[in-house]
């Protein structure tokens, strides 16, 4: 069986960080003997919009073609337009970039599997028609709560996405339900999940996890992972340990337009890390703090419980049907005060008690096990191909 990704993030070796949870489904994909290509169309802007601003002239270097872990990688270039996300959707570039790739290279996919609604299921549509096969969609979070409400054009594109595809998965219960609002049309919930075996017991004391990564040693963390920009709630974040009296120290890691902000706010900001380092960081903190305005189902949120670090997280997208019975322990998007007042009753141990984190602990490897998703994943992949296009 071969599958074919579509989508608009997917790690590289100049980027390996980008879109991991991507990359660790297609590797339990992998394990189960199929054969996957990806495509990661990329932009690139012609000569008359690349005068109008710097960053249009910047030019994307990651490799045209690499193999990541025993799969091949395809980013072909597509003309970009100033906000074309808001008003003059790129699926037909797209997927003119993604046509273009599967003929030069004798692709030959027997089933699409596209992420994101927007572009890239839009893209999807354009190449399962011009190729003759089907596609699945899967949905993530932004491509529901956000791109489809910028346009008239914005939503008619969602609604095509999503209606023209043979399968709709969705990330979370919360994302099924807004999508049936949104377009009318049903999916099915199936999350990515994490690689469990990278999360089991660590050997190692925080003391020397914290000193392996140069981190304070008598100072209490509030980690935060993720871009550094405005919608991630990291100016919240800041906010409310400058608000509190007895404040643990803020570390931000990850790279962003706010990285030197932050660090001039006496932040720790380590930059863009390798994934794998990642859970160091989050077993180096005494908390985990994701304040966005708006997720999907945020993969480092199950990697945090999986190691029962304690997790403060806003009540946005599929948080709330991973927390079950402890959402009164998700805050307010938007409101430093909320976070500051719940930092400070993580850090009296008021709230988050051994038996919230086994709880949670238990929901993540019942229901987010990467390698069990992928299997159903797989058994989507073979309903779909049985049905007639």
């Amino acid at each position: 069986m071969k599958i074919l990704w579509i989508t608009s993030v997917y790690p590289s070796s100049l980027k390996p960080g980008e879109g991991v949870f991507h990359e660790t489904q297609v590797q339990e994909l992998l394990k189960l003997g199929l054969d996957i290509t990806v495509i990661c169309p990329r932009p690139f802007h012609p000569a008359p919009v690349r005068m109008l601003k710097k960053a249009y002239r910047k030019k994307d270097a990651r490799p045209e073609y690499e193999i990541r872990k025993g799969i091949p990688v395809y980013r072909p270039f597509y003309p970009a337009v100033p906000g074309q996300l808001k008003w003059a959707q790129p699926h037909r570039r797209i997927g003119a970039a993604v046509v273009k790739t599967i003929k030069q290279h004798d692709l030959n996919p027997d089933l699409i599997h596209a992420h994101f609604a927007m572009p890239s299921g839009g893209a999807a549509a354009v190449v399962a028609k011009t190729i003759g096969i089907p596609y699945i969609l899967t949905l993530h979070g932004s491509d529901v709560n956000v791109y489809p409400h910028y346009s008239k054009g914005a939503f008619k594109a969602f609604k095509t996405a999503v209606g023209s595809a043979s399968a709709v998965l969705a990330v979370s219960e919360k994302l099924q339900e807004e999508t049936k609002k949104l377009s009318g049309f049903d999916s099915t919930v199936l999350p990515i999940g994490i690689q469990l075996s990278r999360f089991q017991e660590n050997e190692q004391t925080k003391e020397d996890i914290r000193k392996n990564l140069g981190l304070p040693l008598d100072q209490r963390l509030a980690v935060y992972v993720g871009r550094l920009v405005k919608e991630k709630g990291i100016f919240e974040l800041s906010e409310a340990i400058e608000m509190m009296e007895e404040a643990p120290r803020a570390v931000y890691v990850g790279d962003g337009p706010a990285k030197s902000l932050l660090r001039q706010k006496g932040h720790i900001v380590t930059g863009q890390v390798p994934n794998h380092r990642v859970r160091d960081y989050l077993l180096a903190s005494d908390m985990f703090v994701l304040p966005s305005y708006s997720e999907g189902m945020p993969t480092v949120v199950i990697e945090a419980l999986a190691l029962r670090v304690p997790v403060i997280c806003t009540d946005v997208g599929g948080v709330a049907s991973l927390f079950g019975k402890h959402r009164h322990l998700l805050i307010e998007p938007k409101s430093a005060q909320a976070l500051a007042n719940t930092i400070s009753l993580y850090a009296q141990d008021q709230i988050w008690k051994p038996e919230v984190a086994d709880e949670l602990y238990q929901i993540i490897h019942t229901q987010y096990d990467a390698g069990k998703n992928a299997r159903a994943l797989h058994d989507q992949y073979q309903m779909v191909l049985k049905t007639p296009v």
